[in-house]
């Protein structure tokens, strides 16, 4: 019972387009890694798209420093799925998709969370890339990663790249649509 009157708490608090919706990115075990501030642009019933404003901060633990974001960006956020995806825009177009493995991202009345998973997936120049992969094996030896949840990643990152090349959502365009959101001159 209590987590259905957290979620409704939470849809209460996500009413409103223009919500600001704080975003946690957590490493296995709950630590934290980074951390900064949305703004709501579209809640569904198990995603929410959000814009990140340029000029952000990114609270970075892992590394111990706060940096400022140069770029605008769409940011999916499937509350029933192992990925995240973060659009850079740049002169009116989304330059850069990067796509993070991730167990599904949580929603509560503190924002967005997730547990990072190392891999990522990233368009750029007009070619789909595996990052990370060095990462991902030495956390698995670090963090004690069971051997179901270092299998499910890799099927989680051969699903999502079976959903970007048969364009579905978010790859259907669903992104582009939000692109207006981003002033182009900052």
């Amino acid at each position: 019972m209590r987590d259905l009157t957290i979620l409704d708490e939470a849809a209460k608090w996500l009413a409103g387009y223009g919500t600001t919706i704080p975003i946690r990115a957590l490493k296995y075990g709950n630590r934290p890694h980074y951390d900064w501030e949305t703004t709501l642009l579209e809640r569904g019933d198990a995603h929410l798209f959000v814009l990140g404003h340029h000029g952000r901060k990114l609270r970075h633990y892992t590394k111990g420093k706060t940096f400022t974001i140069d770029r605008w960006t769409v940011e999916f956020f499937p509350l029933d799925a192992w990925f995240t995806v973060s659009a850079d825009i740049a002169d009116g177009r989304i330059v850069q998709y990067y796509c993070n493995i991730c167990e599904p991202p949580r929603l509560d009345q503190d924002g967005v969370s997730f547990i990072d998973l190392d891999l990522d997936l990233i368009y750029r120049d007009g070619v789909w890339k595996i990052v990370d992969e060095d990462e991902f094996a030495e956390h698995t030896l670090k963090f004690g990663y069971p051997p179901e949840l270092v299998d499910r990643v890799w099927q989680e990152l051969a699903k999502l790249q079976a959903r970007i090349a048969s364009r579905q959502f978010p790859f259907d365009g669903s992104m582009e649509r939000f692109v207006s959101q981003a002033p182009q001159e900052v």
